[in-house]
This record gives C-alpha cells, structure tokens and sequence, in this order.
C-alpha cells in the first residue's frame, strides 16, 4: 500500500471516532435520569406514606384529648360520691400497748406500810404480794391537723382500776421553738416525772417521788415550752394547772391551783458522753387533805392539812456510750434532790375533836442510781434513795393541847432504801427485770423486797426522752 492510501485511512478512521464516544455518553446519562426518575417516584410514594401515618395519629391524639376532657369534667362529681367512704378511715391513729406485770416477795406486809414522818400522798409502797398486773398502759396518738396533735393514754393497774394517765393536745409552731400543750400530761418538773412508768429502770418510783409527789405528778392543765435555737440543749417551760393532784388536792374553785416553772440544760462532751441538768418549782395549795394516823392511845384518828406547798427539784443524768453506740455497752448515772415547805393549819381528829392550829414542815430526799449496760441486752442497775423528815412544827403540840405522840406518823425520820436490779432485753419491745431492795421506810421494819417485772411493748410506740 502507498504512503498516500495509509494517511487517507487513519484520517477517515479519526473521524469516526468523535462520534461513537459520544453515543455512548447519551445513552449512560439517560439510565441515569431513569434512576433519578425511578429514585423520585419512591421517595415520593415513602413521604405520602408517612404523611397518611401523621394524619391518623393526629386524628387519634384528638379524640384521646376529647375522651380526658369529658373525664376531667366528670371528676368532680366522681370525687363528691366517694368523699363518704374516705372520710370514715380519714382517723387513723398510732396505737400502742404496754403490758407490764409483777411478781413480789415482801418480808413485810405491805397493808401496813408508810413513809415515817411524811403525809402520804396517792401511790405510795411496794404493792401487793404474789402476781399482780403492773401499769399497762394503752396509747392512741394522731395528728389533727397541719397545728395540732393529740393523744390519749389509759392505764389499768393492780386493782384493776382504769384511770386517764394522759389526754392532751399539742401545738406547734406558733412562735420559734414554742410547744403548746393542754389537758393532762405528765409534768416536767424533774427528770423522771415525765417519763412512764415503763421506761423508768427500777420496778417503783424513788422514795422521793412518793413522799413528796405521790408518785408522779400529772397535773390538768397548761404547759408551754420554750427551746432555744442553740447547738446547747436550752429548755425553760411554765405549767398552770386546777391544783387536784398530790400535793394539792381537789378544791372546788375557780381559776388556777397549782403553777410550775423549770429550766433544762444539756451538752454533748465528745462522741461518747453527754449530760443535762434541770432545775424545777412546783407551787400549789391543799384544802383539808387528809390522812390516817394515829394517836397516843394507839387508835386510828383521821388528820387533814390545809395550807401552800411549795417543792424545788434539781436533777441531772449522765451518760456514756463508745462512739455513741449504745448498742454494745452503756452507762447512766442519775440522781434527783427534793426539798419542800408547807405551811397552813393541822386538824387533828376531823370526825372528832376536829382541834386545828398551826403547822409547818420543812422536808428534802435524795435518790442516786447507776444503770450499766456490760454486754447486749444485759443490764445491771444500783439505786439508793433517802428522806429527812426534819421536825415538824404542830400548833396543837406546842400549846400543850396534844404530845407528839398523838401524830405518831409525823414523827421525824430518815427513811432509806436500798435496790439493785439486773434486766435482761430480748429485743427493744420486752424486757425482763429481777430487782432486790432493802426498803427502811418506817423505824419499826426493814421490809426484804423481791420483784420480778415483765414489759411488753406491742404496736407504735414513740422514743423516750432523754
């Protein structure tokens, strides 16, 4: 082939070329225009199915909005017709029982014990022989409203006499650190006074509490409290009450009978120990109240005092725990003194000679006690209580119209006693207790004094003071 024939062939071929690559390049961008086309046409068929799934959750959202309308505008009378039956379990209140019981061995018969040199008051002595029922007590408690709380106790003891040992109403909140409270209650002079009979670590009350309080003062009446908002424990508190309780008497008037004041204070030293101390006056009047004695013939006589008697107390407590623990081991060291004057008239013999004249005493007593705790639920406990009489000053005695012998009771004395206990605590709702005294309340005797006490505590019960 020619020089001339070759160069015409790859001009013509040259040509041609352009033309087939740009064929192919249509053909490659219409399939993908078909894609885009075919792309569209899904996602197009997609939105309109989500757009149908909206509208018919709006349209279910909407008739759920209208059923909670139509319900929201029938509850008020759906309330109204169940209001009834709510209101009748509306008070429910906290509800607790203490079973308490005893068994005694005394030496000496009890019918014939006393407090030489002292008045009797209502509760005093060891109480009968062989099983009796100790103090139960039953408990109700329940807030009354945003204000107020109540709560009622009764007490059933030995002679199965029920009686109000509290029924008060408390208040909150009106002033800072302000306490109201009205009805009965047991008192706050002291340190033990106001605490149960049940939360006490000796089977009785001290000789003290018996002689000068009649056992516990529990007055009708008034109390107010103020704590200051210290780190210290500050406490001062004022109590008026109608005067019927021991040792006043009831009196048939108006207005107030019995008035007290007392002040608390107490401090933390360290994480293992702590302290409070207190001081309290009780003030009130009594109106021929009477006692038993007898007189120089040895017959049983009938006398009655009438005239103010005014009580001081002072009282601390001390007590020890590791680290605060009082789980393992404890110790309480408490200790109370008493002093009171009364000053009025004596009548000697009321369903007789009825001969009345001056009369003035001047009396104090002491207890002292230790409780240790040395291993888990066992406890052991130590108390010595004493009186002074002192010597009374009776009109009658000293005009020579009557001897001293005619108020054999009021004779003065030094009553003692001695008492140890050991308890043992299965758990904090029961308690078992041996106790052994040597009671020298009347020159006459010693009285050997065995008890066996049970506690039980069943329901709500709130915790003790310190």
């Amino acid at each position: 082939m020619s020089k001339n024939s070759l160069a015409g062939a790859a001009l013509a071929l040259a040509a041609a070329m352009p033309h087939a690559a740009f064929a192919a390049s249509d053909h490659d961008l219409q399939q993908i225009r078909n894609e885009i086309a075919q792309m569209k046409a899904g996602y197009e068929a997609r939105i309109q199915a989500l757009e149908q799934r909206l509208q018919q959750a709006e349209a279910k959202t909407a008739v759920v909005a209208q059923q909670q309308a139509q319900v929201a505008s029938a509850a008020p009378v759906a309330v109204a017709s169940a209001a009834p039956a709510a209101t009748a379990n509306a008070f429910n209140p906290a509800v607790s029982l203490i079973l308490g019981g005893t068994y005694a061995n005394l030496s000496q018969d009890p019918a014939n014990y006393r407090l030489q040199g002292f008045i009797p008051g209502d509760d005093i002595g060891p109480g009968k022989r062989g099983f009796n029922l100790g103090e139960s007590e039953l408990t109700l408690h329940a807030n009354i409203d945003p204000h107020f709380s109540g709560a009622l106790t009764f007490s059933l003891d030995a002679d199965n006499k029920a009686s109000v040992e509290e029924a008060f109403f408390e208040g909150k909140g009106f002033a800072s650190g302000v306490n109201v409270k009205a009805g009965r209650f047991l008192s706050s002079v002291g340190y033990l006074n106001s605490q149960h009979a049940h939360a006490w670590d000796f089977v009785d009350a001290p000789l003290a509490y018996q002689a000068f309080l009649g056992g516990q003062y529990k007055p009708d009446g008034l109390q107010v409290k103020w704590l200051a908002p210290t780190d210290r424990f500050i406490e001062i508190g004022a109590e008026i009450g109608r005067g019927a309780a021991f040792p006043g008497n009831e009196r048939n008037k108006n207005g107030s009978g019995a008035g007290a004041v007392f002040a608390h204070i107490g401090d933390d030293i360290g994480a293992s120990h702590s302290w409070r101390a207190g001081l309290s006056y009780l003030s009130t009047v009594a109106a021929d109240r009477g006692y038993d004695d007898v007189n120089s013939t040895g017959a049983a006589v009938n006398n009655a005092f009438s005239g103010s008697s005014k009580l001081w107390i002072a009282d601390a407590i001390y007590k020890w725990a590791p680290n605060g623990n009082t789980t393992q081991r404890n110790f309480k060291l408490q200790g109370e003194y008493f002093r009171r004057n009364e000053n009025g008239t004596l009548t000697y013999d009321t369903a007789g000679a009825a001969l009345t004249d001056a009369y003035a005493s001047a009396q104090s007593g002491w207890y002292l006690q230790g409780v240790y705790q040395f291993m888990p639920m066992w406890r052991v406990g130590l108390r010595y209580d004493r009186l002074n009489s002192g010597t009374p000053d009776i009109g009658q005695v000293n005009s020579g119209a009557l001897t001293a012998a005619d108020f054999r009771n009021l004779a003065g004395y030094k009553p003692s006693r001695g008492s140890i206990m050991l308890d043992y605590s299965p758990s904090e709702f029961s308690r078992f207790r041996l106790q052994f005294a040597r009671d020298r309340s009347r020159p006459d005797a010693s009285d050997n004094q065995i008890f066996l006490q049970y506690i039980m505590s069943l329901g709500v019960h709130g915790a003790h003071s310190f």
